[in-house]
């Protein structure tokens, strides 16, 4: 082999540094203007290592004669072989000294030449915005130069042309052993401004400087009146006009427009867009919040920060939280308490957790939390009629709705129950309750009276047998279920034991210590006031109707008694006219 092929590896790499030396400019760095320049270098097996370290070479000489910076030239380097490996792609760096870093750390592939794969990887990917290309609105050039040396093992022809048609400037450098052919079929038009050859060695320098001539150009935006309003902008052998942020071009392609991010329609506000300089940002109506994608809005749920006081229901609105009371009752003037006027009148029974995990002291807790519910509940035979029912691994009745006439009664049979201890069969607890708690042997009262039945479960850990089947079947038979829940409680099972909706009917407390602040839940939710059910006959003396039908029926009644107070006296008098014709 002749040329410098055959230079000993010392000599050879002496004859680098000096063609590198040689390539960086004296004077002002070569200026582009922005451009987006991609290398893609072969390193198939029969790119030998000293040549490869030549086309390193060149690339490292060539940064330096580029204005690099990230609103300048943005440079990428891909190498390939039956493979493609981005070295770094074209966001990575913004400063030479870290390309040339990468590039010395480049370990050739040393397989394949699959040119055509490696053009479409630079088409689809390495010029992409996700590896740092801009936008093709801003018009950037976009530059591949491919560095070969032999021919490609697949084909190249129509995937450079797809390329080229993406407005991708193709130059294809060949050393040596590189197909002509195959150089041509991949550059850009005009083919002697882009097509190179390399021979020998010592024309490397001589193609370097004349790629540079070719890259560079003018600075036409300082040698020509280029009549843009705001910004110029070169490009190899052009300029273009270009406006600051916030405006957009002219159709004159020269002047500048202020832009109404608004006005154009693509915003994605829900409600209301403002406009800044620039950008622009989505407002909500009054009532409403914006979301986390700052454009949609939700209503503003004022109840849910917790603190609206409403003793039944709070109803958010545009202007914040109102109370409302539930079908029976009255607002007070106070806007969040509620007054009702009929009696109360259900049967309640609870069915309580006697397992070894509650542990006796818990036990005792548990005891006094059922007596503060007996508290708020009107017990008698007429009012709330109320049975406790303790589980464990089996069932107890410890006394059934009929038997207790009194509060007094219920609280002191609560407390001479004794612990169980032992599992946790819920289910079968919820089957008790259903096929005998309610039965009227128990103390129920018949259905025809519209009698509200309910169900409270004090559990504080996990069944363990189903509960799906009696908990659905408790529900079916008309049963309103609570589930209170207590430490371990699973929220699963609270809310299947429940009725719906699952946040009236579901109480949880972390500890025994602490649940007594469930009452009020349970008071506003299972007082007796306000547990008939709609299809009750027992109505209330303060509805409407109610006091219309009693007024009529007094008024019928007291006519009655005038008609009848009016015969009664003409008898009187008949009977006195009779006595005094005898005299």
């Amino acid at each position: 082999m002749k040329g410098p092929f055959c230079w000993p590896l010392p000599l050879l790499l002496l004859f680098l540094q000096s063609w590198e030396t040689q390539l960086q400019p004296a004077g002002p760095r070569c200026y582009t203007g922005p451009l987006d320049l991609v290398f893609m270098i072969d390193s198939s097996r029969s790119v030998r290592p000293f040549e490869f370290e030549t086309m390193r070479q060149f690339l490292v000489g060539l940064l330096h004669s580029l204005d690099v910076g990230l609103n300048a030239t943005r440079v990428g380097v891909i190498q390939y072989s039956s493979q493609v490996q981005s070295v770094f792609p074209l966001g990575a760096f913004s400063n030479r000294e870290d390309m040339e870093r990468a590039i010395r750390a480049v370990v050739p592939l040393a397989q394949g030449t699959m040119t055509g794969l490696a053009i479409q990887y630079a088409m689809n990917v390495a010029f992409s915005e996700a590896e740092g290309a801009r936008p093709s609105e801003e018009r950037v050039p976009r530059v591949l130069v491919i560095v070969t040396d032999g021919r490609p093992q697949d084909r190249v022809a129509e995937v450079a042309a797809q390329a080229r048609a993406r407005g991708i400037e193709i130059y294809a450098v060949g050393v040596q052993r590189a197909d002509v052919g195959s150089l041509r079929a991949m550059a850009s038009p005009p083919l002697d401004q882009h097509v190179f050859l390399v021979e020998s060695f010592d024309l490397i320098q001589e193609f370097g400087l004349q790629f540079q001539g070719r890259l560079c150009g003018k600075d036409l935006c300082a040698e020509l009146e280029h009549g843009c309003q705001h910004l110029c902008v070169n490009a190899p052998g052009t300029f273009y006009c270009a406006c600051n942020s916030g405006y957009k071009l002219a159709p004159d392609n020269r002047n500048c427009l202020a832009i109404d991010l608004c006005a154009e329609g693509t915003h994605g506000c829900e409600h209301l867009c403002v406009s800044s300089v620039d950008s622009y940002f989505c407002r909500c109506r009054a009532g409403f919040a914006l979301q986390q994608d700052q454009r949609s809005c939700r209503a503003i749920d004022y109840c849910s920060f917790g603190n609206h006081s409403c003793q039944h229901e709070c109803v958010s609105t545009l202007v914040g939280p109102q109370c409302r009371c539930r079908e029976g009752h009255d607002l007070l003037p106070d806007g969040r308490s509620c007054q009702g006027c009929r009696e109360g009148h259900v049967d309640l029974v609870l069915l309580v957790d006697g397992s070894k995990s509650v542990r006796p002291q818990n036990f005792e807790l548990v005891k006094r939390f059922v007596n503060q519910i007996v508290d708020f509940l009107d017990v008698s035979p007429e009012g709330t009629r109320v049975g406790l029912v303790q589980f464990s691994s089996r069932v107890r009745t410890e006394f059934p709705l009929g038997r207790y006439g009194t509060a007094a009664e219920v609280k002191q049979a609560v407390l001479a129950v004794e612990y169980m201890e032992r599992g946790t069969m819920t289910g079968l607890a919820l089957r008790h309750m259903v096929e005998h708690s309610f039965s009227e042997v128990q103390g129920a009262r018949p259905r025809d009276l519209n009698v509200p039945r309910v169900g409270l479960v004090f559990t504080d850990g996990r069944s363990q047998d189903d509960i799906s089947v009696w908990a659905a079947r408790a529900k079916e038979e008309g049963i309103v279920m609570y589930a209170v829940g207590v430490g371990k409680a699973v929220e699963e099972e609270l809310r299947e034991i429940a009725s719906e909706p699952s946040e009236l009917h579901v109480s949880y407390s972390p500890d025994f210590n602490t649940m007594t602040h469930l009452l009020e839940n349970l008071k506003g939710s299972i007082c007796p006031e306000e547990g008939i059910s709609a299809g009750t006959e027992l109505r209330s003396p303060c509805e409407c109707e109610s006091l219309v039908e009693f007024q009529g029926r007094t008024l019928g009644a007291l006519e009655s008694l005038t008609q009848n107070l009016a015969r009664l006296t003409e008898r009187l008098e008949e009977l006195e006219n009779q006595l005094a014709s005898r005299k």
